[in-house]
């Protein structure tokens, strides 16, 4: 297999009686597919988007929730030659305006084509009449891009559908990562970039076992939507080059029951899963050991954790819950990924469990890490270094920038040269990570970026810090800082500092009241601390660009100036 499409192609002739199980939203039944159906499905959604009058290299956003129709969408997508974008569903984000103008954005920077339900083309065509006149033109042509999945089921399939037959270096999909300025970028990636990192995956998981996860493996149990490179790439194309069961379940069904996720995994022989560590911390908070009981999670063998810092006592409280029902502590992999990389970089393969190392001398304390996990060696081919500011190579244990080499490594940033130059210096992929290399293996110790990691997503403070400033008003003359704190195992929580010229109390917690429902209304985000100070006492440039680490060390050692509420 050369190809993403060669693995369909080879999935649904190998695998036959495979396929993916996908649980409603109560996450007790679930419809399956077998790879064939799966395959059968996408020529449709291929024949029918082109009878659209897509064509191989236009862009297709799906924006739907995990479903066939999903599946059709993009793979058909994929059959065209288009290049598929999963981006999240409505809901997933918050409320429709926050959601709909990052889509307008997104689709305005990609000028494709948008696979959406009918309520999100009724909903833009609503905030066409609100906003600045280009939000108002984007929401517009937003509403035209929509093809609603009952829209393209009416379109006529071609009998004899012909798919389009990629070359291995050609870009197969796009990802979307967030931007510097909160805006999404593409990352391009690349046919063989995919089967290098499912290949390489397959043994990376498998190694502790003595052969590749497809070799003893029945399942993979996912609650991990497919818009995430960990839920899409990880999850769905892994099961699928290797012709392994996938169950997938709806992330709000797992967010509102994990016990669910937990019952899935007993229940569907030698199993798998990944998870951010949030994830594992939730069953924690969630699950008592009388929910447990009767549970048989012996026959799970894998649990990956990536996506964000994993913390050691969220993975001991999740251990000890589980142990007495038969789930072994040697299961738990961290790794490391990112959607630039593909996804997989590095596998702890010495199927040992978690492994630390004390938080060395010189790292960001601010994250509340006592000690940072072992995220294990690279994957085949596969290169690291820990690089100085200058971009010199450090020796093992001094703490610098994560640079990758390797088949995995994007194709850059659609049509945004100067980022992709920035990402990539003389063909090593700059991750923004820091970490550092012991014994060959990596630990990261934190980030040179100032983007937030909540629950395993990316979240540019500046998205927060927009929200802010507009509900606080002031004409841009008063300023916020956005940026993350440990908060134990459950990992980082937002907090935003803002400037305001406010001083009673109860005004102030009006303010802050309607900030936090901003926040979670526009990004589905609850946020830790609404603090707020005088004009110009948040650290700023010379320039005057917030100085966001600054704050965030005021904040944490108590001499931010905040106002009392």
């Amino acid at each position: 297999m050369e190809t993403l499409t060669d693995a369909l192609y080879n999935a649904a002739e190998r695998f036959a009686d495979r396929g993916v199980g996908i649980y409603d939203s109560r996450g007790r039944n679930a419809q399956r597919r077998s790879y064939r159906e799966i395959l059968e499905g996408a020529r449709a959604g291929g024949s029918r988007l082109r009878a659209l009058g897509l064509a191989p290299g236009d862009r297709i956003l799906v924006c739907l929730p995990t479903s066939w129709e999903w599946m059709d969408a993009w793979l058909g997508a994929l059959l065209l030659g288009a290049l598929p974008v999963a981006i999240a569903p409505p809901g997933a984000m918050g409320s429709s305006a926050g959601h709909l103008r990052r889509i307008a954005a997104i689709r305005a920077m990609l000028d494709g084509r948008v696979v959406a339900p009918q309520s999100m083309r009724a909903a833009a065509l609503e905030q066409a009449e609100t906003g600045d006149e280009e939000e108002q033109a984007r929401c517009r042509q937003l509403a035209q891009a929509i093809v609603t999945p009952d829209e393209l089921a009416s379109l006529p399939v071609e009998p004899n559908f012909r798919p389009y037959r990629p070359k291995p270096e050609e870009v197969a999909f796009l990802q979307l990562t967030s931007g510097s300025t909160g805006l999404s970028r593409a990352v391009q990636i690349r046919h063989l970039s995919i089967v290098h990192n499912n290949v390489s995956s397959n043994f990376g998981i498998g190694e502790p076992w003595g052969a590749p996860v497809s070799t003893w493996a029945n399942s993979m149990i996912s609650w991990l939507p497919l818009h995430h490179d960990m839920g899409l790439v990880g999850s769905f194309f892994l099961c699928l080059f290797h012709g392994l069961d996938l169950w997938l379940m709806n992330p709000t069904t797992f967010l509102a029951r994990p016990l669910l996720w937990l019952k899935a995994l007993a229940n569907h022989g030698i199993s798998f899963t990944a998870s951010p560590n949030f994830g594992y911390q939730l069953c924690v908070e969630r699950l008592k050991p009388h929910h447990l009981e009767g549970l048989d999670l012996s026959g799970w063998r894998a649990a990956m954790t990536g996506a964000e810092m994993v913390r050691s006592e969220a993975v001991a409280s999740f251990c000890e819950l589980l142990e007495p029902s038969g789930f072994s502590p040697s299961s738990i992999r961290p790794c490391y990924g990112l959607a630039e990389a593909t996804l997989a970089v590095t596998f702890d393969t010495a199927g040992r469990g978690l492994r630390t190392l004390p938080l060395p001398a010189g790292a960001d304390s601010s994250l509340g890490l006592s000690d940072v996990a072992c995220l294990g060696r690279p994957i085949p081919d596969t290169e690291i270094i820990i690089a100085a500011p200058d971009g010199s190579k450090l020796p093992e244990g001094e703490i610098g920038e994560v640079r990758i080499q390797g088949p995995g490594v994007f194709a850059g940033y659609w049509r945004d040269s100067q980022a992709t130059a920035s990402g990539l210096q003389n063909g090593w992929l700059c991750t923004g990570d820091l970490g550092f290399l012991a014994d060959g293996e990596l630990y990261l110790t934190g980030r040179t970026k100032d983007v937030l990691i909540l629950r395993g997503h990316n979240l540019m403070p500046h998205e927060l810090e927009w929200l802010a400033e507009g509900t606080v008003g002031g004409g841009g003359a008063l300023r916020s800082g956005a940026f993350s704190v440990a908060r134990g195992a459950a990992g980082e929580e937002a907090v935003i500092v803002v400037e305001t010229a406010e001083k009673q109390p109860e005004a102030l917690q009006n303010l802050a009241r309607e900030i936090r429902l901003s926040v979670a209304h526009a990004l589905s985000l609850t946020l830790a601390d609404v603090a707020f100070v005088r004009r110009g006492k948040i650290p700023k440039t010379t320039s005057g660009k917030v100085q966001r680490r600054e704050l965030r060390q005021r904040y944490l050692d108590g001499t931010l100036d905040r106002l009392e509420l």
